[in-house]
């Protein structure tokens, strides 16, 4: 389990919290990536938007494959941000929804076809979850394929916030970042309404507490 790959490192690092990535990484077997992977290789030339620090080993693979790359670290913008601008007669916040779009998004006209969420939607406050769910389904190619995870529970030893970095075979290696609490658990209903208008979605299954779905533009 994941907490048991973590809980030393945890433990002799508290400063975890800090901005980046903590300590090793561990493989982790994916079957959406192991299934996305097979387009990347056989479809050259692809754009790629990949969500999280900076990870050089994602870059290197996914261009030696002949694929740009557009990088953002979706959450951490979303949870970091100065987003809220005031609130309503009823006290509830006001986003600047459009403010973080373009701090987060902002792709200068250019489409997709892949977009690596990971578990970033269930970080991100929940005014901003369907914009950036638009926001995507606007500029992604038809038949362009996003890669996400959930999780299943709010709360447990094993929810942790993780980067994910690619490999050649079916493993994704995770490894420790900046942490965050879960903002909701999406189920599968929640997930088919929160990609209402998208073709389809492909899930799979996993031992851990992380589901991974591909959806489809």
């Amino acid at each position: 389990m994941l907490s048991r790959w973590f809980d030393k490192k945890r433990e002799s690092a508290p400063n975890a919290s800090a901005a980046g990535l903590i300590g090793p990484k561990y493989p982790r077997h994916s079957g959406a990536w192991a299934f996305l992977r097979k387009r990347l290789q056989a479809d050259p030339g692809l754009r790629i938007i990949d969500s999280g620090f900076t990870s050089p080993s994602n870059i290197n693979y996914l261009t030696d494959l002949g694929h740009s790359i557009f990088l953002t670290d979706l959450d951490l913008d979303a949870c970091t941000g100065e987003w809220q601008k005031g609130t309503d007669a009823d006290g509830n916040p006001i986003w600047d929804v459009e403010a973080y779009l373009n701090r987060s998004l902002d792709f200068a006209g250019r489409m997709f076809d892949v977009a690596m969420l990971w578990t970033a939607l269930d970080y991100i406050p929940e005014p901003l979850v369907a914009p950036v769910v638009a926001h995507l389904h606007a500029a992604m190619n038809k038949g362009g394929q996003v890669l996400a995870f959930f999780h299943t529970k709010k709360e447990g030893d094993d929810i942790v916030r993780l980067r994910y970095h690619v490999t050649e075979g079916d493993n994704v290696e995770v490894q420790l970042t900046q942490q965050f609490p879960v903002q909701r658990v999406f189920t599968n209903r929640s997930i088919e309404r929160l990609f209402t208008g998208w073709s389809g979605h492909k899930q799979f299954l996993a031992k851990d507490s992380v589901s991974e779905v591909i959806i489809t533009r």
